[in-house]
């Protein structure tokens, strides 16, 4: 790699922040990842490509000295590797008139050569998984595709759609004993048909009756994970009111569970029979005195009745 220009590769100027290096890294990483490419020789190479520039730019130091010796090569017509892959004398570049010292000294063994780094932490990894949601709240291991091969992840129970969990010691091995790099793994969860999340609560939307609203019901509603659980709908109940299920919803980091929100919604049947549109004739005209509106519309200032200002 010592002709690749690093920062080309990763597509950033040469005054890019650590930042700005970091994130095109990301992502160029979770474009070329193995996982997304599989077979793509061609990408597995630019992968690779990619990771060794991140690996000498994404460190400060050694950012610096390949800088310094961009630099050096630049003034001196390009460097290259000598014989045997140790790097030239700056004096043999020069003719043999200043001596500047072994360029390994000055690049700390960037190419192999010269005098040895001490232990450096690995590369971290990053990947991207799509589970279910029942997956989601129980947890779940699933096989990874890494570079450095096949590797098992545990997804914890409880983790959120779009999180990102750090798997310590799961990355690129370190250099010189270095220790481990991590694996970062960003989770998309799939919908679920009938529950939703809202932190550590599951919501639910059960329809209702008319004559279950108007006299009040006891209604069974589906939980995660378990049986059914009754709710005490009472008289007089809305569409959009919302019922509480404790310890019915997400299991909490301490054991605790949140709870399940059940909101009810009044359904009207799409066909009734004669009967039942004579019994509803009969209760209109029975509550002929009721009009749900009449309240909305004295505050706007029009007269329920009249419709008129």
């Amino acid at each position: 790699m010592a002709e690749k220009d690093f920062y080309k590769v990763l597509g950033v100027s040469k005054t890019a922040t650590q930042d700005e290096i970091k994130k095109a890294y990301r992502k160029l990483a979770k474009d070329l990842h193995p996982d997304k490419n599989e077979g793509d020789k061609k990408i597995e190479e630019r992968f690779k490509e990619v990771s060794a520039a991140y690996d000498t730019l994404g460190d400060t130091k050694r950012r610096a000295e390949y800088d310094e010796m961009e630099r050096l090569g630049a003034m001196g017509g390009g460097f290259r590797p000598g014989a045997g892959g140790q790097s030239q004398n700056m004096g043999d570049m020069f003719g043999g008139g200043q001596q500047f010292g072994d360029i390994n000294d000055l690049l700390g063994g960037l190419f192999g050569g010269g005098r040895k780094r001490g232990p450096r932490r690995g590369a971290d990894f990053e990947t991207t998984v799509t589970i279910s949601f029942e997956e989601s709240l129980r947890g779940v291991t699933i096989p990874l595709r890494l570079e450095s091969g096949t590797q098992q992840a545990r997804i914890p129970a409880g983790v959120k759609n779009d999180q990102r969990i750090r798997i310590k010691g799961k990355g690129g091995a370190g250099d010189q004993g270095g220790p481990f790099g991590d694996l970062y793994i960003s989770v998309h969860v799939k919908a679920h048909p009938l529950f939703s999340r809202d932190g550590n609560n599951l919501t639910i939307v059960m329809p209702i009756r008319f004559d279950e609203a108007v006299n009040g019901a006891d209604i069974e509603v589906p939980v995660f994970d378990g049986q059914p659980v009754k709710i005490r709908i009472p008289a007089g109940t809305k569409t959009g009111a919302k019922f509480r299920a404790r310890g019915k919803g997400v299991q909490k980091s301490d054991g605790q569970h949140g709870d399940l929100i059940v909101t009810v919604d009044i359904a009207v049947p799409a066909e009734i029979s004669q009967a039942a549109q004579k019994a509803l004739a009969e209760f209109t005209e029975l509550t002929a005195d009721f009009n749900p509106r009449e309240a909305i519309m004295r505050k706007a200032g029009v007269h329920a009745d009249k419709g008129e200002k």
